[in-house]
């Protein structure tokens, strides 16, 4: 059985469920429909319509069907606004992406409160060996998010539920165990490459109580 229906606002948790390769990013009108390999797990099957993570985007499930080979796959609708705030649109062929389903109610929560909409693209800076199997990697956000940076607060990268390790300026470190190398995109991610970021959701709630009135 797969999980039931989502709330009403899907919310996610940060913890990968698969990592699949793109199969297709084709134009559709003014987006565009981003085809995936469909995760090779015996509970996965939502519902069309159903709201997924991929790389920490939340995105509706369209269609289901497989390609000339025989794969089965997945597809989604890419709006011109999803195009403009995430990476997706630069997604090539054989590119892996993070995926997880929605929240259901009574889910056990692992990671941390995750909305699915991108804050914004920052930069992988460099890799560093851990020496024990795992690695540093050193982050980048963007300008507007800096000020969410807070040692041992949360983060969520391609949607990963990740924790901040001592930020200067608008640079953090995260540091991954082996399995999350293994099982999620950030295993092949290399300096330079492009990364959604999402901000702590209490964090940006306090912020925004926070601001003065005008």
């Amino acid at each position: 059985m797969g999980r039931s229906k989502p709330l009403y606002r899907s919310m996610f948790t940060g913890i990968i469920e698969a990592c699949v390769p793109v199969l297709a990013l084709r134009p559709r009108g003014t987006g565009a429909r981003l085809a995936l390999a469909r995760p090779e797990l015996p509970d996965w099957s939502p519902a069309l319509g159903a709201s997924i993570a991929v790389a920490g985007a939340c995105l509706t499930l369209a269609a289901e069907g497989q390609t000339a080979d025989g794969t089965p796959s997945m597809a989604f609708d890419l709006s011109r606004e999803t195009l403009d705030r995430t990476r997706l649109g630069d997604l090539q062929p054989g590119d892996r992406v993070n995926l997880e389903r929605a929240l259901r109610m009574g889910d056990r929560l692992d990671g941390h409160m995750v909305s699915g909409h991108v804050d914004g693209t920052g930069r992988l800076v460099s890799i560093a060996d851990s020496g024990d199997g795992g690695a540093e990697i050193t982050f980048e956000v963007p300008p507007e998010l800096e000020r969410f940076l807070v040692d041992k607060g949360s983060i969520t990268l391609d949607g990963i539920s990740l924790t901040v390790i001592e930020p200067e300026g608008r640079r953090f470190r995260v540091a991954l165990i082996p399995l999350t190398l293994e099982i999620t995109s950030l295993g092949s991610a290399q300096p330079g490459d492009a990364i959604h970021m999402e901000a702590d959701l209490v964090a940006k709630w306090i912020d925004r109580l926070a601001a003065p009135r005008g």
